[in-house]
């Protein structure tokens, strides 16, 4: 099976970018399940309900989210719905939506997991602990796992891939918006990245408009950030899994 995952979307240009090119491209690589995070899909600032809607009929199997996933509340009845859209795990069991869920795809099962990181993030439960606590929760259910780690320091990134391979086929980072050159795979089996990159304008600081970035940058002075405009590129990572034995035997570094 080949499991395609495309970093964090950023703004409408992201959006729309996947809507013109992600079903030709995943017919192209031949990609059985698609994962998409839509963290900053909606001007940067989390994802609404009119993106997630745009970006499932764009061909993502399920979108995963990060520390803005409650950036928008009309998202709220879609995260509490069937939607196949996840928040991170950790976060308390009182906020909207799940952090995982198990899908099919050619009669495969397909264990997602979606997990925040804490260093430089919100204060968050440990993703450690609740990686263990679904795996064991949910043993026997599935065929295949896949996490999406969304964290910000590429050191807890590394050590989670390295804490669970073998337990995951897929583990990959998203949040930082740069894609990273480590694809591998790790002793146990487990295909690993630390960062996917990011699906928005080429013409960017990680998605955002340049000047004001530089504004904030220099002045140390706060701004709203906004979502750059023009031309975009999707990063991402083409996983090949052995579903019979949950491991991945090959990735790719993609873009489109």
């Amino acid at each position: 099976m080949k499991i395609l995952a495309i970093g964090d979307v950023v703004g409408s240009s992201g959006v729309a970018h996947l809507e013109e090119a992600l079903w030709k491209f995943r017919g192209q690589v031949g990609a059985d399940f698609v994962v998409v995070n839509g963290e900053n899909a909606s001007d940067v600032h989390g994802l609404s309900s009119k993106d997630a809607e745009k970006i499932l009929a764009a061909g993502a199997d399920v979108i995963t989210l990060g520390n803005h996933s409650f950036g928008h509340a009309d998202l709220f009845p879609l995260l509490d719905s069937e939607k196949p859209i996840l928040r991170p795990a950790n976060y308390p069991p009182e906020a909207p939506g799940r952090g995982y869920d198990i899908f099919r795809a050619d009669g495969w099962r397909i264990l997602c997991v979606n997990l925040g990181g804490r260093f430089h993030m919100d204060p968050l439960a440990d993703p450690f602990d609740a990686a263990e606590k679904i795996l064991e929760r949910e043993k026997g259910n599935y065929d295949i796992s896949l996490m999406d780690f969304h964290a910000e320091a590429t050191s807890e990134k590394i050590a989670m891939g390295y804490c669970f391979d073998g337990k995951f086929a897929v583990l990959f980072g998203t949040h930082t918006h740069v894609p990273t050159a480590d694809t591998k795979i790790l002793p146990g089996g487990t295909g690993y990245v630390t960062d996917l990159g990011m699906c928005g304008p080429e013409e960017s600081v990680i998605g955002c408009e340049i000047e004001p970035t530089i504004r904030r940058l220099r002045t140390l002075v706060p701004v709203r950030f906004h979502a750059a405009t023009g031309p975009s590129l999707a990063d991402g990572v083409l996983f090949t899994v052995d579903e019979e034995k949950n491991r991945c035997v090959k990735v790719e570094r993609v873009k489109f």
